[in-house]
C-alpha cells in the first residue's frame, strides 16, 4: 500500500520525513528536542524549516476521526492545536504496517504542565493553570463538545498577562453534539477532578509541589470555579421592571469575564412586572477581538485586557479623549507597543511572545518605581527587565528569529513622542492583573 497523506495546505517537506520508521526510531536529524505531555502513544515534534509540527502515532480509524473533530473545533473558534493532516499506509522497509500517524501544528510558546514547573512555576501559581482549563472546558461544553477525558496531560498552556490560556491538544475521545446535556456536563467534570487529583500527586511525587501541599484544594476549586463560571454564562436571573439596568449589568460581568452575548432571552410575566433573562449566545474573546479591530494585533484573553489598558491610559496622558480610538490605538502601537518590544535582542525571542514581554516590562516598570520612590521611564524599565529578567528566562518557542539576521534598531523607533513625559502609563501604580 502507498504512503497517503489527508491534509489541508500541507507542507511538501513533510513527505521527506522517515514514515518507513515508527516514531520511536525517529532520530536528531528530524526530532526537535522540545517538552511533550505525558501521552498514551508516542509522539515527536519535527522540524521543516520554519515550520514545527507534532506528530502522534495511533490507529488509522482515531487519527482521522481526531483529524476532523478537531478541524470542526477550529471552524468554531475554539482554542485547540492546529490539524495538519493524517499520514496513512506506513510500512517499513521490510514490508510490515506501521501505524498511520497524526499531524498538528506545534503551538508556540506553549508548553505541558509538567514543563511549566520544571522550568521554575512557583506552586503558587497552580491555581491560575488550573482557572485556565475550567475556562477551556466550559467554553467546549458551550459549543457542544464532550471531551471524555478531561485532564492537565491533554491540554497545553500559553502565559497570558501573568495568568495562562489553555489549548486542547488531545481530541482522541471527544465527541461534538449539538449541545451536551448535564449529565455530559457532569461525567466530563468527574473525569476531570479524578485526572486533575492523580497529576497533582505526581507532581508531588516529583517535588514541584511541596509534601504539606493539599491536592483536594484544587480538586474543590475545579468544581466551584466550573460551577461558577457555567452558571454566569448561561443562568436565568429574574428581577422587577424597576430593575432594568440589571440587563446591563450582567453583560458587563460577562464582557469582564471575556465573554461576548450575541443573544439575549428576556421574558416578562402576564403583568409585564417581572423579567427573566438568560444569555442564549455566548462568545468569548472579547477583548482580544476589540484589540484586534484597533491594532490587528492577535494575542491572548488577558494579554488583550492588559494591552487595552495602556492603550487607555495613554489616551488620558496625551488627552486624547476626543480623537478617533482607531487613531489613537494606532499612535499607541507604533510609537509605545512596537518600538518597546523591538528592544528585545533576537537571541531572546524565544523566551517570551511579544505581548507577554510588554505585560512583564509594565509590571517590571512599576516594581521599579515602587522601589525607587518615583516614576521610572517605560524605556528604562525595559531595559532592565532585559537584562535581569528576559535573559533568565528558559526558551518558550522553538525559536526566535535567525540570530545571524541584522537586529531591528535596539532603540524604540519615533523617539522624538518617548520622552518621560510622553510614554503612556509612566506614573507608577498597581500593576493590572487580568
Amino acid at each position: 500500500m502507498a504512503l497517503r497523506m489527508t491534509a489541508t495546505k500541507p507542507n511538501p517537506a513533510l513527505v521527506t520525513l522517515p514514515w518507513q520508521l515508527s516514531l520511536e526510531e525517529w532520530g536528531d536529524d528530524v526530532v526537535v528536542p522540545l517538552p511533550r505531555g505525558i501521552s498514551r502513544h508516542i509522539v515527536r515534534i519535527v522540524r521543516l524549516g520554519e515550520d514545527v509540527y507534532a506528530v502522534k502515532q495511533t490507529r488509522e480509524q482515531w487519527a482521522h476521526r481526531e483529524y476532523r473533530l478537531l478541524r470542526d473545533l477550529r471552524r468554531l473558534g475554539l482554542p485547540t492545536v492546529e490539524p495538519v493532516g493524517v499520514v496513512s499506509g506506513r510500512r517499513t522497509s521490510d514490508d510490515r504496517e506501521i501505524e498511520p500517524a497524526l499531524v498538528t501544528r506545534h503551538l508556540q510558546y506553549s508548553l505541558p504542565y509538567r514543563s511549566l514547573f520544571s522550568h521554575g512555576l512557583p506552586q503558587d501559581s497552580l491555581p491560575k493553570i488550573v482557572d485556565a482549563l475550567v475556562v477551556l472546558l466550559v467554553r467546549l461544553h458551550l459549543t457542544g463538545f464532550w471531551w471524555g477525558d478531561v485532564s492537565l496531560s491533554n491540554v497545553l498552556f500559553r502565559r497570558s498577562a501573568g495568568e495562562f490560556a489553555a489549548y486542547l491538544v488531545d481530541a482522541e475521545t471527544g465527541e461534538l453534539h449539538e449541545s451536551l446535556s448535564d449529565g455530559q456536563r457532569m461525567h466530563d467534570l468527574d473525569v476531570a477532578l479524578t485526572n486533575i487529583y492523580g497529576e497533582l500527586l505526581d507532581l508531588q511525587a516529583g517535588g514541584f509541589l511541596s509534601e504539606s501541599f493539599d491536592p483536594d484544594t484544587i480538586v474543590d476549586r475545579v468544581q466551584e470555579r466550573y460551577d461558577g463560571l457555567w452558571n454566569e454564562l448561561t443562568g436565568t436571573e429574574e428581577f422587577t421592571t424597576n430593575e432594568i439596568w440589571r440587563i446591563e449589568q450582567r453583560m458587563e460581568r460577562l464582557n469582564e469575564l471575556g465573554f461576548d452575548v450575541d443573544e439575549v432571552d428576556i421574558v416578562t410575566d402576564w403583568d409585564g412586572a417581572t423579567v427573566r433573562v438568560q444569555p442564549k449566545v455566548v462568545e468569548a474573546d472579547h477583548h482580544a477581538r476589540e484589540l484586534q479591530s484597533l491594532t490587528g494585533l492577535e494575542v491572548e484573553e488577558n494579554q488583550a485586557r492588559r494591552l487595552l489598558n495602556d492603550i487607555a491610559a495613554f489616551t488620558a496622558h496625551h488627552d486624547l479623549g476626543g480623537e478617533s480610538r482607531s487613531i489613537v490605538a494606532h499612535r499607541w502601537l507604533t510609537t509605545v507597543y512596537e518600538p518597546i518590544t523591538a528592544m528585545v535582542p533576537p537571541t531572546l525571542r524565544g523566551r517570551l511572545e511579544p505581548a507577554e514581554v510588554f505585560h512583564e516590562i509594565l509590571e517590571h516598570r512599576w516594581f521599579l518605581s515602587e522601589r525607587s520612590g518615583g516614576p521610572v521611564h517605560t524605556i528604562d524599565a525595559a531595559r532592565s527587565y532585559i537584562e535581569t529578567v528576559l535573559a533568565a528566562r528558559p526558551e518558550e518557542a522553538i525559536a526566535g528569529p535567525d540570530p545571524e539576521e541584522p537586529d531591528v534598531t535596539s532603540e524604540p523607533a519615533a523617539a522624538e513622542e518617548l520622552e518621560p513625559e510622553g510614554l503612556s502609563a509612566d506614573v507608577p501604580g498597581p500593576p493590572r492583573r487580568g
